[in-house]
C-alpha cells in the first residue's frame, strides 16, 4: 500500500530501479525518489540544480524495522552533505518504527536540501549584491570645464565681485569724486585765466563766501557771459595781495 502511495504522491520522482544498481546489498524490490529543493512551481535557488536521490527498499519485517536506505547525489550535492543527510534519516528511520515512514523520510530530505543549500544560495546572492556595490564606479555628472567656459566664469565672477564691494563702499567714497568737480564761479574764473584748476579746492571755501550773486545782480536783470566775466575781475582787483 505505500509504495502505491508514494508512486501517486510523487509521481514521476519516483521509479523502480534494478536492485544491484541500488548499492543496498538486497535482492528485494528497490525504489528511487528524487529530491529537489524547491517545489515545481518555484526556481531554482541556485545556479546550478540540486538534486539528490533518495534509495530504498523493504525489509521483512518492516515498518518495525528500519527500511534499507541510501542517499545519493544526483546533482550539486557535496559528499560531506550526503553523509550528514544519511545519518540524519537513519536516526528518524528509528524513531519512526512501527509506521509506514518513506514519505516522511523524502518530506524531511527535502526540507534538510532546501534548507542547506537555499541559505548557501541566498547568502552567495547577497555577496554579489555587496561585490557589486564596491566594484560601482561613480561617474562624474555636469559639463566638463573648458578654457573658454573657465574665463566666462572668471568674468562674471569678477563683475559680482565688483558690484559687491561697490555695495559695501561708504557714501563718503561715492561722491569724492563729484566734490572735485568744479563750480560755476570757478570754471568762469578759469576762463578769465585767474586761476587754475589745481587752486579750486583750496580757495573755494573762501571765494564763496566773497561771491554773493543774489546780492550784486537782480533776479530780473539778464547776465552775460561778458557781464560775469567783468564783474569777476573786478572781484578779483579788489582783493589784498600777499606781503
Amino acid at each position: 500500500m505505500e509504495i502505491e502511495a508514494l508512486k501517486a504522491i510523487c509521481m514521476d520522482d519516483m521509479q523502480e530501479i534494478p536492485s544491484g544498481e541500488s548499492g543496498l546489498g538486497t535482492s528485494a524490490r528497490c525504489f528511487q525518489i528524487t529530491v529537489s529543493p524547491m517545489e515545481d512551481d518555484e526556481e531554482e535557488p541556485t545556479d546550478i540544480p540540486v538534486r539528490l536521490a533518495l534509495i530504498f527498499a523493504h525489509t521483512p519485517t518492516y515498518p518495525d524495522e528500519p527500511p534499507l536506505i541510501k542517499v545519493r547525489s544526483l546533482q550539486g550535492v557535496k559528499m560531506a552533505d550526503v553523509k550528514e543527510l544519511q545519518e540524519k534519516l537513519e536516526q528518524e528511520a528509528t524513531e519512526n518504527l512501527g509506521m509506514s515512514m518513506m514519505f516522511t523520510l523524502a518530506t524531511s530530505s527535502k526540507e534538510w536540501l532546501r534548507e542547506k543549500y537555499g541559505q548557501e544560495a541566498s547568502g552567495t546572492d547577497e555577496g554579489d549584491e555587496d561585490a557589486a556595490a564596491k566594484e560601482e564606479v561613480i561617474e562624474p555628472h555636469g559639463e566638463a570645464v573648458t578654457v573658454d567656459s573657465f574665463l566666462a566664469w572668471r568674468e562674471r565672477f569678477e563683475a559680482e565681485m565688483a558690484l559687491e564691494q561697490a555695495k559695501l563702499m561708504p557714501e563718503s567714497a561715492l561722491v569724492a569724486s563729484r566734490e572735485k568737480r568744479l563750480t560755476g564761479r570757478q570754471w568762469f574764473e578759469m576762463k578769465a585765466g585767474k586761476m587754475l584748476p589745481e587752486d579750486a579746492d583750496e580757495e573755494d571755501e573762501d571765494e564763496d563766501k566773497d561771491l554773493d550773486f543774489d546780492e550784486d545782480f537782480d533776479d530780473d536783470e539778464d547776465i552775460d557771459e561778458d557781464d560775469m566775466l567783468e564783474y569777476l575781475q573786478n572781484k578779483n582787483d579788489k582783493k589784498p595781495i600777499p606781503s
